[in-house]
């Protein structure tokens, strides 16, 4: 080989490399150019983290062409006057004189006088008890005892329903510490450190351990139960907070990772049905047991209907055309206007044009695409339970809901700076969300959470009642 057959041969393997480096470059481009057109419409993503461009490209609702405010033929919601028994003072009010001549009137009570009541938050004086323990001289040995604190009588400057304030303030309203310190000295007349308040948490948190084992035993129970997780924060490290929604309790727990272990170690006995999205972590548990949530597989396809491909655009266009449908039979079905059985029969044919699509997809070979579809595929069992069986919602909202108050607890307070923390956020938030859902009073609940605790008695249970 003479030196131009080497140079030549070079070349060909500089403009190789370079072919190769090319053909990566624009494979990261790509992908980078599919991020950047990722929003809370087409991706896993948050609203809250779509850019103004993006929330201004959303599609505005079409116009009803109604007026604003009630419609005709709305009944209207009036505020209801409280019932005699619990009005604190009235005031009898008697015109002066007439409106026509302007003769003076009598007072004269009538039979059906107009009623308007105004509420005042009344001047708040905190009910302090002093404690005194004497001490008594023994007759016969000359010792000395001092009296104990009573049972129930708290350790702490912190009574029983005022620590259940300090929980209801820092957890499920969100106030920072110091918010709490200041709203009860200005509102309440207490004065409380940062750390009387912490310590206040801790007893709470105490407090509620057993109600909340009990209902996660509850929820695990359960014939449906929604699980979804996010990002948590421990000081410096990460966490995750898992939910598991069922009808009547939401139980919350933080664990070190998101991982498969530790999920099915929370839920103990891999029981009932389980409607989640896809993620990898909820393999261990039986796909006929599952149902996939269609609200992810919308905004899958909705990124599909998107992409600069044109066959990978129609393929996405098609897929939504047919969930679409799917979900206007389902509202049927909710709204009583169609049968189950008859919707069973209709989805049949939506079934198979969805999974002929998916495997169409899968058939492109095309990165993102052919990946996500086959992934779906391996969840066909999982995707139409609700059809087959009663009591099961399509998509997993019911644990996105319930997780949105943790997400902006997490964007005000930036997670928990201790274990201990940790502990009193997820039991807070588990009795709030599941008392709320039951429409039972969560202050009454925390107060009376804690007496118990301090008297050493079983703690009120979070399970609704039996009829």
């Amino acid at each position: 080989m003479d030196a131009r057959d080497e140079i030549i041969a070079e070349l060909r393997a500089t403009v190789a490399q370079h072919q190769e480096t090319i053909e990566r470059l624009v494979k990261r481009v790509a992908q980078l150019e599919a991020q950047l057109g990722q929003n809370s419409s087409n991706s896993g993503k948050p609203p809250s983290s779509d850019t103004p461009e993006q929330r201004n490209k959303r599609p505005k609702p079409k116009a009803s062409g109604k007026r604003r405010g009630g419609q005709p033929g709305h009944k209207g919601h009036r505020r209801e006057l409280l019932p005699p028994e619990q009005v604190t003072a009235t005031e009898n009010h008697f015109p002066a004189e007439c409106d026509g001549c302007g003769h003076k009137l009598a007072p004269k009570p009538c039979a059906d006088p107009l009623r308007h009541q105004v509420t005042e938050f009344p001047v708040a004086t905190p009910e302090v008890t002093e404690h005194r323990l004497h001490e008594g001289t023994c007759d016969e040995c000359g010792h000395v005892t001092r009296a104990r604190l009573p049972a129930g009588v708290p350790l702490g400057m912190c009574g029983p329903r005022l620590i259940a304030l300090i929980g209801l303030l820092t957890g499920p309203n969100r106030l920072s510490r110091r918010q709490a310190v200041t709203l009860l000295s200005e509102v309440l007349g207490i004065r409380l450190s940062l750390g009387t308040l912490s310590e206040s948490e801790e007893r709470l948190s105490d407090a509620l351990a057993v109600p909340v084992e009990k209902a996660l035993d509850h929820a695990c129970q359960e014939r449906v139960k929604h699980v979804d997780a996010t990002g948590w924060s421990l000081a410096s490290g990460a966490r995750t907070i898992w939910t598991i929604a069922t009808a009547v309790v939401t139980v919350f727990a933080i664990t070190l990772d998101g991982s498969r272990d530790h999920l099915r170690e929370l839920l103990a006995a891999t029981r009932g049905i389980l409607v989640s999205d896809r993620a990898p972590q909820f393999g261990f548990w039986a796909m006929h047991m599952r149902q996939i949530c269609w609200a992810h597989l919308l905004r899958k396809f909705l990124a599909f209907s998107e992409d600069q491909n044109l066959e990978v655009a129609k393929l996405g266009e098609h897929l939504l055309l047919f969930a679409h449908e799917l979900f206007h039979q389902w509202h049927r079905v909710r709204d009583g206007t169609l049968s189950r059985a008859a919707f069973r029969r209709e989805s049949m044919v939506l079934r198979t044009c969805v999974e002929n699509l998916l495997q169409r997809g899968v058939d492109l070979c095309l990165p993102g695409v052919s990946g996500s579809c086959t992934n779906i595929l391996k969840h066909r069992q999982a995707l139409w339970t609700f059809i087959d069986k009663t009591g099961i919602e399509p998509t997993n909202n019911h644990a996105e809901r319930e997780l949105r108050a943790f997400v902006l607890w997490r964007k005000a307070s930036f997670g928990s700076q201790s274990e201990r923390g940790c502990r009193f956020a997820e039991r807070i938030m588990t009795v709030a969300h599941t008392l709320r859902k039951q429409r039972r009073n969560v202050l009454d609940f925390l107060t009376a959470a804690v007496e118990a605790h301090l008297q050493h008695q079983p703690a009120p249970s979070l399970l609704p009642s039996p009829p």
